[in-house]
């Protein structure tokens, strides 16, 4: 699918021996414009998919690449401004030929953000052949994805403070003895969102920030794991819920 900002496609693989379907939805976007993450900001549109129930196929939903922040003349939002790959996560529920039918919602934008709505028709015949190119695409993908936290990349402790409401963090990253600070992306649920990170800094071996939290007006306190957490430093990305102390 064309639009505007780029091409728009479902590239799938022929059904693994567990029932998994490898699968991306892939966005070529042209130079200058841009999409969105899971958390997109205060204007953006997160990529959403559906797949039709009838299809023989459960869906349990997007994973995302590490993101970049933008803030264009004082609009803050995160995403992508280079072509991305979101691997979906599929799986078989009948035996037999299978189509995967998919409705794509998401945006694009340049100098304003324009939905795009697309709806996709992939077959997957019991003997499809594979396509080494797009099983590369798909791989390539999945290897993008950010890591499981590790002893040289995770949080040392997470806590919301709710009558301040925000979120006080400290981590060990990759690259803080070159004095490189980490990216901090966070998600949470639906109806609060998260300012930029302030009072970022190092010292004793980890970084420590805090991050706003503005909060529904039927909203309240987080709960411990319902916020995800992409930190990236340099090269390294990392993700993991946060746990609170």
């Amino acid at each position: 699918m064309k639009s505007e900002g780029g091409d728009i496609r479902i590239v799938a693989d022929r059904p693994q021996p567990d029932g998994t379907i490898p699968a991306i939805l892939d966005i070529k976007l042209k130079p200058g414009w841009k999409t969105y993450w899971l958390e997109p900001g205060a204007s953006g549109i997160s990529p959403q998919v559906t797949i039709d129930p009838q299809s023989g196929i459960s869906f349990s939903g997007l994973r995302f690449p590490a993101p970049k922040a933008f803030d264009d003349g004082g609009v803050h939002y995160t995403g992508y401004d280079r072509p991305v790959a979101f691997p979906l996560s599929l799986k078989r529920e009948k035996t037999g030929d299978l189509t995967l039918n998919a409705s794509v919602f998401l945006g694009v934008c340049k100098d304003i953000c324009i939905p795009v709505q697309a709806d996709f028709s992939v077959p997957l015949p019991a003997s499809l052949p594979e396509n080494p190119l797009d099983k590369a695409r798909i791989e390539a993908a999945v290897s993008a994805l950010p890591g499981e936290p590790s002893e040289t990349f995770r949080v040392r402790s997470a806590s919301f403070d709710a009558a301040a409401k925000r979120l006080r963090l400290s981590l060990v990253a990759p690259g803080m003895s070159a004095g490189t600070l980490p990216e901090l992306f966070l998600a949470g649920p639906p109806g609060y969102s998260f300012g930029k990170a302030e009072n970022v800094k190092m010292a004793d071996g980890q970084v420590t920030a805090e991050v706003p939290v503005r909060i529904p007006s039927n909203g309240g306190a987080l709960k411990s794991g319902s916020v995800l957490l992409v930190a990236r430093s340099g090269e390294h990305s990392m993700q993991t819920p946060l746990a609170f102390d």
